[in-house]
Parts: structure tokens; C-alpha cells; sequence
């Protein structure tokens, strides 16, 4: 595929989920009832869209165009067990670091804000890499992998925005900053490309690894939290959210 024909949609699709940072500000101002109702559903969808998008889409175009099973399985792995790491390290730094985060003027923020913001950074720059990846694979591909982590970032960013608010920041200041995170994906796109278009055989390689890691946030972070609520109807209700999630995915191949 063309660079150009790359790396512009995959930058206005980055561009589009960067936006999305914004929602928290509008989401607070929601009744917490209806809040919760809405988190319950877009968390369901979020999880069907990225185990969809990540086993319809990303896995096999990998297998197609490497041919080689080991490798890719290696790599899903690989990005699985990258998440895995990621989010040890950021829990472990939070719970021992002594030395403070800002500046004595920010003082009064509790660090668990600071860590919001290096963990949602390190998560958009990896979301920006998996879109680059995706539109090098091809459009329809990029279109589908930005679906899917859109629907992951609208609670993913309420509920950052909430924590950041929480942690002592203004709301000003923390729309500011969660929106300043959310363009590290700007930088991610352009690692992406500017990888497969030096090695072009990496594109399916990133592809692999982004897929084992959207297959670790659905399982390990998004289902758990599915798992807090309890009755019949309201796990028929998630069940059909992420069914929803997956069928949009297969919708989506009808583009391919």
C-alpha cells in the first residue's frame, strides 16, 4: 500500500479516537445512574469489538500474509504477555515509589492521578501503533482495529477522567491532560509506519502483536470488570453488548 494512502487515514482516525479523550468532561455531568447504565453496555460492546477485531480481523490477515504460524502465535503472545508487564510495572511503581511525581506546586495531587496519565499515555501510543499497523495491512482493517478501540476508549476515558478528578485535578486541568496523553497515539502511528515502510515485512508482525494485546485488555481488564455485576438479565444484556461488539467486526469484513 501506498505511504501516503497510509499514513493519512491512519492520522485522521488517530486524530478522531484523540477526541474521544473529550468525552469524560460531558460524561460527568450525567445523572450517575445513567452513567453507570452506559458504562455497563459500552464496556460489553468494547469487550466483543476488540476480541472481535483481533480474531476476525488482525490474527488472520497476520497468518495470510507471513505464513509462518509459529511466528505469529509467538508474537500474539508476545503481546499478550507485553500488556501483562506493562501494567505490573505501573501498579508496582505506584505502590513503591517514594519520590514525588510533580512539581512542588502539584503537590497536592495524589500520585494515582500521575499514574492515570503515564499508563493512558503508554496505552494510546500502543493504540496508535496497532492503527498504523491496521491501515499498512489495509484500509478495511484500519477502519475496523479504530472502531474497536474507540469503543474501548469511551468508558477507558470516563473513567480515566473521573479518577484524574478524584486525584485532585481541576476539571480544566484534567481534560487538558488526558487529552495531552491521548495524542501519544500521533506518535505510535508514526512508529508504526515508519517501521513497516524501512522492514515492510513487519506490518502483519505489528498486526499479531497489537491483536495479542487487544485480546489481553478485553480478557483481563474490560470482562473482569463485566464480572461485577450480578442477575441473569443483566448477563444476557452484556452477552448481547459483546455479541454486538463481535457482529460489528463481522459487519466490517464485508469491506475487505
Amino acid at each position: 500500500m501506498d505511504t501516503l494512502l497510509t499514513v493519512v487515514p491512519a492520522f485522521i482516525a488517530v486524530g478522531i479516537v484523540s477526541i474521544v479523550s473529550l468525552i469524560g468532561v460531558v460524561a460527568l455531568s450525567w445523572k450517575e445512574s445513567l452513567l453507570r447504565s452506559v458504562l455497563f453496555l459500552l464496556i460489553s460492546v468494547a469487550a466483543g469489538a476488540l476480541l472481535g477485531d483481533a480474531f476476525i480481523h488482525l490474527i488472520p490477515e497476520a497468518f495470510e500474509e507471513t505464513g509462518d504460524p509459529l511466528l505469529i502465535s509467538l508474537l500474539i503472545l508476545g503481546g499478550f504477555l507485553a500488556f501483562f508487564i506493562l501494567e505490573k510495572l505501573l501498579n508496582w511503581h505506584h505502590v513503591h515509589t517514594d519520590e514525588p511525581l510533580l512539581a512542588e506546586e502539584h503537590a497536592r495531587i495524589h500520585p494515582v492521578g500521575h499514574l492515570v496519565l503515564i499508563s493512558d499515555g503508554l496505552h494510546n501510543l500502543v493504540d496508535g501503533v496497532a492503527i498504523g499497523a491496521a491501515f499498512m495491512v489495509s484500509i478495511e482493517v484500519g477502519v475496523a482495529t479504530t472502531i474497536a478501540i474507540i469503543l474501548h476508549e469511551i468508558p477507558q476515558e470516563i473513567g480515566d477522567f473521573a479518577l484524574l478528578i478524584h486525584a485532585g485535578f481541576s476539571r480544566t486541568k484534567a481534560l487538558f491532560f488526558n487529552f495531552l496523553s491521548a495524542i501519544s497515539a500521533f506518535v505510535g502511528v508514526g512508529l508504526a509506519v515508519w517501521i513497516g515502510s524501512v522492514f515492510e515485512t513487519t506490518t502483519p508482525l505489528i498486526a499479531a502483536f497489537a491483536a495479542g494485546m487487544f485480546v489481553y485488555i478485553a480478557g483481563s481488564d474490560l470482562i473482569p470488570e463485566l464480572h461485577k455485576t450480578s442477575g441473569i438479565k443483566k448477563s444476557l444484556i452484556q452477552l448481547g453488548a459483546i455479541l454486538v461488539g463481535i457482529a460489528v467486526m463481522v459487519a466490517l469484513l464485508v469491506l475487505e
